[in-house]
């Protein structure tokens, strides 16, 4: 079984650039901060439902200090040491519904200058990977409608997928294993 703690691979993005995935530290709460501060307004409102212009402290907390068992966050990361550069986050949160197939809710950020380079669906593909090891059957969304980017990746994740409408975003499942719909 991978460690999801200590997750650390290395790809490369359709612009020939060389990446790390790796499990999120708690060393990287500053690293947090400058990468939301490169967000623009839409994005960070596709991925929080709402404006805002900073993270707080509890946010961070919560971000960087995982149990990697029932959440678990990666991100794509560019550069060595101090001059490391977070350019994409992801996290899943394991959801506790008895009698329902062990799902998580999952999220994700990316740095506006790294848009359709093939991160988002290969950060995916690295956290469904951990997350069916670790015994999870779906993951699931909440997309606003007009993030057709996010939209997109999960369509072309090559994971099975099921979308309802519904009131101001569509709710997204992917299927980890193939008896999930």
């Amino acid at each position: 079984m991978v460690d999801a703690a200590n997750y650390n691979q290395v790809e490369t993005l359709k612009n020939g650039i060389e990446v790390r995935i790796r499990s999120i530290r708690p060393d990287d709460k500053e690293r947090l901060v400058e990468a939301f501060k490169n967000l623009d307004p839409e994005s960070i409102y596709s991925r929080f439902f709402y404006q805002k212009k900073m993270l707080s402290e509890e946010e961070l907390k919560s971000a960087t200090e995982l149990d990697f068992e029932n959440a678990a966050a990666f991100v794509v990361a560019t550069g060595e040491g101090e001059q490391e550069t977070i350019l994409r986050a992801g996290r899943y949160v394991v959801i506790d519904e008895p009698g329902k197939l062990p799902s998580a809710e999952v999220a994700f950020t990316i740095e506006e200058d790294y848009h359709r380079q093939g991160m988002a669906r290969i950060l995916l593909q690295h956290m469904a990977s951990i997350a069916r090891g670790k015994g999870l059957s779906r993951f699931v969304a909440e997309v606003l409608p007009e993030n057709t980017g996010m939209l997109t990746v999960f369509s072309r994740s090559g994971l099975p997928m099921k979308t309802e409408h519904g009131g101001d975003a569509v709710h997204v499942t992917l299927s980890l294993t193939e008896d999930v719909f």
